[in-house]
């Protein structure tokens, strides 16, 4: 799993049918104290995620198993909005 943040939407009029209707949101990669990191990245919303939001991505085929998603040209979905974090070192 990866840790990020929203900061952006992706409007796509033209799209394979599989993805009518779904929330497309920018998700930058964060460490797990929330400072940003290099990487953005484009993720499927499953959880109605919002602007700002700390999220949990998955990549890959895990990203297919998330809800709705069977069969669906994705690689990142978001599948948990963060509350909080806690590290013990």
């Amino acid at each position: 799993m990866i840790l990020g943040r929203v900061v952006g939407t992706v409007v796509a009029t033209r799209k394979d049918d599989r993805l009518v209707g779904a929330k497309l949101l920018v998700v930058r990669t964060t460490d797990p104290s929330g400072r940003d990191e290099a990487g953005h990245m484009v993720a499927i919303d499953t959880v109605d995620a919002g602007l700002s939001d700390r999220v949990l991505v998955v990549t890959g085929s895990s990203a297919r198993m998330a809800s709705g998603l069977k069969d669906t040209p994705v690689d990142a979905a978001i599948i948990g909005v963060i509350d909080s974090v806690e590290m013990k070192e």
